[in-house]
């Protein structure tokens, strides 16, 4: 399925200063260089962007830099969901307002909605723009699991039009949906099943590759392979802490995560930067 958001979403971290204050300029110096290795747009304020711990202001402070200094030719699908509808509104008409080309609505967490409530929840959502809205189904961080019937019962709202799929044992095909893959690892599959590409972290680090993946199916199965170790290293610990290592490691300034999320430590770190050496993007450190 073809779709106008792009193949290649890189849910881009936030950079923090040395102070974890949100830092402008390495933030656009990280979209124009994943730009050119790969990325066809940038999913802002996300997990990976450590939207948890963004508050309001921040957010869609993020979320306007990104529209107004976005590389040409690519796309920016803001992160806007909550377990609150009307603040999940409310993050969607101002992104809307910026100038996003979509939005990412993840499922409410916590209060635990029942069929009806998410039904309702996500009509206001998808009222709220006149964007493509992207379902956000990852059950490890929401508890809730929608199965793909009823994704393809939300797919008959107007104006949500993609699932963005981190549960991997429900990956196929939906009905009504354009499936990009949640996890790295499924990035293959999905491609392999006719989906729209994936919203994707290791981007950051082998966007390249991820991009011959699309471009090359016939190579697509041996490049998976040989970025699987790339995977289990960038998600060796809670997302972002080893993909910000890994960034920092190769020379991309963007700190620290923000607590309660803690710097990778030693062991960690070891086993990042072993993958990117394995990649030929580090010198092997000195015996």
């Amino acid at each position: 399925m073809s779709t106008s958001l792009g193949t290649v979403l890189t849910a881009i971290v936030t950079p923090f200063d040395d102070d974890l204050a949100f830092d402008e300029e390495a933030f656009v110096d990280l979209m124009h260089h994943l730009a050119k290795h790969g990325s066809d747009g940038f999913v802002v304020c996300a997990s990976t962007g450590e939207s948890a711990t963004l508050d309001s202001a921040e957010h869609l402070r993020i979320i306007k830099l990104a529209c107004e200094n976005r590389p040409p030719g690519t796309t920016i699908v803001a992160s806007t969901g909550s377990n609150n509808t009307r603040q999940a509104c409310r993050m969607t008409e101002r992104a809307t307002e910026f100038g996003v080309d979509g939005v990412l609505s993840v499922t409410p967490y916590y209060n635990k909605p029942n069929r009806r409530g998410i039904v309702a929840h996500y009509r206001e959502v998808a009222a709220a723009t006149d964007k493509p809205v992207i379902l956000y189904n990852i059950p490890s961080r929401v508890v809730l699991d929608l199965p793909n019937d009823f994704l393809a019962e939300l797919a008959q709202i107007e104006r949500i039009d993609y699932v963005k799929q981190a549960n991997d044992d429900s990956l196929a095909p939906i009905d009504g949906l354009g499936v990009y893959a949640g996890n790295c690892g499924a990035f293959a599959r999905v491609l392999d099943m006719g989906g729209c590409g994936g919203i994707v972290v290791s981007s950051h680090i082998a966007g390249d590759q991820m991009r011959r993946m699309v471009d090359e199916p016939d190579q697509r199965a041996a490049i998976d392979a040989s970025l699987r170790e790339l995977y289990d290293a960038i998600f060796l610990t809670t997302n972002p802490i080893p993909v910000k290592a890994a960034l920092n490691m190769l020379g991309h300034r963007v700190g620290r995560p923000r607590l309660p999320l803690v710097p990778a430590d030693e062991a960690e770190t070891a086993v990042i930067r072993t993958a990117l050496e394995h990649l030929g993007l580090l010198e092997p450190a000195p015996a």
